[in-house]
């Protein structure tokens, strides 16, 4: 028989509920706590007791221990010296400040799978319409076999007899201020609260394995560098058959050998002749999607920048386009035939090697001039 009747200590039946047994721990310790008590030495006396009742029925391996044995090993709490263990004292911390706090207690269910992430370079042209892309990344997946159990197929997984569960274990030592409670990781199941006693043949215990993973990624018109796509469940496998993470691919545009991008709008230049520029006409532009056909005003200066609307990037979503800007360069001749070379030299001896420079003044009075 128990040395120390601690369902009586608490006042329920042995046939209790968890609930009912932590629902008489609340009310006794709040009626014989020290603080509250004008007798307090015998409070005290009464409140250590009703610590070490609550700490043995309130843990099922302890319970069962007691029940069976009528002690409980290492792992009882003698609460000597007024000390609490981490579970106790937040209880009485609950009690009394309404469980602002966070629990105190380890859980070890099911866990979510980390994210992952992929790099991925386009070409400008590709971000532009859009494309699908082939992957092929590593990353841990759920074992199929024990579907993230760990355990061979026919198996449990059972709860670690060491820490009965709690993935931690505890030990009481004496100091010259009273009893400390100390707390450390469970050796035998590493803080997981949980044994695999029959490993699975296939992932050997862990519940994940290392797969090769190949899958199409759709990539939306108009995406720009360093964009993000978000491909749901794809990422690691969840830990005790939680749910997997996600992957999320960042996009990079790739140098373009003709355009550069700035937001929506795209730029490029166009090489033109000097007759083209001095005598105007259609000039063939090239843009993002495709060429198109612009008229050069006569005497079209070098570095002309021409805006051709709605011939940009698309926007994600959207209908909208942005701008593509052509910058107009004359291109020099290096090499002339003799038809070429007389016809430029007619043209200089006719006045066309000079070259018409406005003064300074008359550029300060047309800035100054009314409209």
């Amino acid at each position: 028989m128990p040395t120390v009747d601690y369902y009586e200590i608490l006042g329920v039946a042995r046939d209790a509920s968890g609930d009912e047994i932590k629902q008489a721990y609340r009310r006794l310790a709040r009626t014989h706590h020290p603080d509250v008590s004008r007798d307090k030495s015998e409070a005290e006396h009464r409140f250590k007791a009703i610590n070490e009742a609550y700490e043995v029925l309130s843990d099922p391996n302890k319970r069962a221990q007691y029940d069976r044995f009528g002690v409980v090993g290492n792992g009882a709490a003698t609460a000597q010296g007024f000390g609490f263990d981490a579970g106790s004292f937040g209880d009485i911390f609950d009690m009394f400040f309404g469980g602002v706090r966070g629990s105190s207690h380890n859980h070890h269910g099911p866990q979510r799978g980390s994210d992952l992430r992929y790099d991925l370079e386009i070409s400008l042209e590709e971000a532009f319409a859009g494309t699908s892309k082939p992957i092929e990344f590593t990353h841990l997946a759920q074992c199929d076999a024990c579907r993230g159990s760990g355990a061979r197929p026919g198996t449990l997984v059972t709860p670690c007899t060491t820490c009965g569960g709690s993935g931690a274990v505890r030990g009481v030592r004496q100091t010259p201020l009273g009893q400390m409670v100390t707390q450390s990781t469970c050796p035998r199941c590493r803080g997981e609260g949980q044994v695999v006693e029959h490993p699975c043949d296939v992932c050997r215990g862990h519940g994940r394995r290392e797969v090769e993973r190949g899958l199409t990624v759709t990539v939306p018109p108009g995406v720009d560098d360093g964009s993000r796509i978000r491909i749901a469940g794809n990422g690691e496998g969840g830990i005790r058959g939680g749910p997997a993470g996600d992957l999320y691919v960042y996009l990079t545009i790739a140098p373009h050998r003709y355009f550069k991008r700035n937001g929506l709008d795209t730029y490029g230049d166009v090489p033109v002749s000097f007759p083209q520029a001095a005598l105007g006409g259609p000039v063939t532009v090239r843009a993002i999607d495709g060429d198109v056909e612009v008229h050069l005003a006569p005497g079209t200066q070098p570095g002309t920048v021409l805006r051709l609307r709605g011939r940009g990037m698309p926007a994600v979503p959207g209908a909208h386009r942005g701008d593509h800007h052509v910058t107009i360069h004359v291109a020099v001749p290096t090499k002339l035939n003799r038809e070429q070379r007389e016809l430029l030299e007619r043209y200089a001896q006719a006045g066309g090697d000079a070259v018409e420079e406005r003064s300074f003044f008359d550029r300060v009075k047309d800035a100054f001039r009314p409209d």
